[in-house]
Formats: structure tokens, C-alpha cells, sequence
């Protein structure tokens, strides 16, 4: 066996999202010396299943063994296939196999890209449904960084406990570049409720889902609030207005009456 090949292909599944998993199947593969093999792997993500195929192939004028694609296919509750895509290996640029998922759930992921002049810049990643590439695959829409989405700026919008901190914001924002449906404490109307947020790219602003998974619209949210606080100081302002009202009218009872001069 390559050993070296073995090493390189092994650091290279860790880094992509798959761990050690595959270690003993990936020696004997490569001991074998077929001209191509695949490993598989089933991954639980919160509720979803997933299934992920994993290629390898040997270089045209090499023994070494390369690691290109792998197929991912996310399961339904009756285990049946609901959305699969084909995700190719670049070197660092690859989706990992959490990425993957995100996508396939239909989230956007932040990925450094190289273009044709080999400079590198960031862009937004989201599968396209309604659309497919002659492959099979969703195609990919990418919102480069001219686009506008301004992940922290968007946050700041919003008072969100997490932002207080620079470390807990640093990984709220990593984990959001991830796709990753993250929970963060919102205070509202006084008082702290966790909700599940993603970024909206299309849209530049944030998706929020509630506990049971439902989707919430932070601007009716935050609208309600504005108008319950609203209420409560009108409602403060009234009773502040009532009470020197009464104040003033019981000084006018208490008020003590001039008595006139008798004359005799």
C-alpha cells in the first residue's frame, strides 16, 4: 500500500467533514489496487438522515489514488430519497459533508472560491430546486460578495444576547457561514426567547423558525413589540396623568375654608 497516498487521502476526508470513519476501509481499498472504488457512510443530522457515496479513482498516469466527488442524498422519514447532489472535491474549497446537508435543506453557505485569474473571493452558495444541471445536479447560485449581504450587519439589526460578546459573536457568524440552522437568544418585549435563525441571502436579511420548527417573521415580531411597548407607555402615561389628576382634586377638597369677620 501507498502509504504516503494513504496519509494524504486520509486528511483529506477529515478536513472534508468524514473523520476517521473510513480509515480501515480506505487501506484495504487502496491494498487492493482497483482502478476505482467507493465508500459509503449514513449520517444522522438532528432528525434527517443522510447518505453519503464517497469516489475514488486512480490517476491516469499514477498509481495514486484521488478522492473527486462525493454523492450525498438526503433521506425522508420513510427513508426515501428527497433531494440528492453530486459535490466535487477543489482543493480548499470543498463542501464538507455538514455543508452539504445545509444545502440540500435548502440553506446558503459562505465558501472562499478561486475564479479563472486565481484570486480568491467570498461568496454565498445555495441549491437551486427548480433548476438542474444535464449531470442531475441543482444548479448552484452564488451570491458573490458584490451582492451586498452583509452577514454582520444583518445581525446587528436585531437584539440578539449573542452579540454582546465578541467570541459568541464570532461563532454565531461561523456557524451561520456554515448554513447551519443556529439557535440564538432574542430579547423581546423585556424578556429573552430563543429562536432558530439562517441567513436569507436572496432577500439580505435572516430566516427564524421557533421551537417546533415554524417559520417566524421577525419583522411582524419586532412590529408587535414596538407597538406593545408603544401601548405600555401610553397606557403608563394615562395612569401618570390620572393619578395628578386625583392628586390635584383632593387638594382642591382638602383646601381649608376662609372664615368671614363677625362684626358685632
Amino acid at each position: 500500500m501507498n502509504e504516503k497516498n494513504y496519509e494524504y487521502l486520509k486528511e483529506q476526508l477529515k478536513n472534508t467533514g468524514f473523520g476517521d470513519t473510513f480509515n480501515a476501509d480506505l487501506a484495504n481499498k487502496i491494498s487492493q489496487g482497483a482502478p476505482e472504488f467507493q465508500l459509503a457512510q449514513k449520517k444522522t443530522f438532528g432528525k434527517d438522515d443522510v447518505i453519503a457515496t464517497l469516489h475514488f479513482k486512480k490517476g491516469a498516469d499514477s498509481e495514486m489514488y484521488f478522492f473527486n466527488r462525493y454523492d450525498l442524498q438526503l433521506l425522508n422519514d420513510k427513508q426515501e430519497i428527497r433531494a440528492r447532489q453530486m459535490f466535487y472535491i477543489n482543493k480548499g474549497s470543498s463542501i464538507t459533508l455538514k455543508e452539504g446537508y445545509n444545502l440540500l435543506e435548502g440553506r446558503a453557505v459562505h465558501k472562499t472560491l478561486t475564479n479563472k485569474q486565481d484570486e480568491k473571493y467570498g461568496a454565498w452558495l445555495q441549491l437551486d430546486f427548480k433548476s438542474t444541471t444535464q449531470n442531475g445536479n441543482y444548479e448552484m447560485k452564488q451570491y458573490h460578495q458584490n451582492f451586498g449581504y452583509d452577514l454582520e450587519k444583518v445581525l446587528a439589526k436585531y437584539p440578539i444576547k449573542e452579540l454582546a460578546d465578541e467570541q459568541s459573536k464570532q461563532q454565531l457568524i461561523r456557524s451561520l457561514e456554515r448554513g447551519n440552522l443556529q439557535a440564538a437568544a432574542f430579547e423581546i418585549a423585556g424578556k429573552e426567547e430563543k429562536l432558530f435563525i439562517t441567513p436569507n441571502v436572496a432577500f439580505k436579511t435572516l430566516s427564524a423558525y421557533n421551537h417546533a420548527g415554524q417559520r417566524v417573521s421577525l419583522k411582524d415580531l419586532f412590529q408587535n413589540q414596538e407597538q406593545s411597548v408603544k401601548q405600555e407607555q401610553k397606557s403608563e402615561q394615562t395612569q401618570k396623568e390620572t393619578k395628578a389628576m386625583k392628586q390635584e382634586g383632593d387638594k382642591t377638597l382638602k383646601k381649608p375654608k376662609r372664615q368671614r369677620n363677625v362684626q358685632k
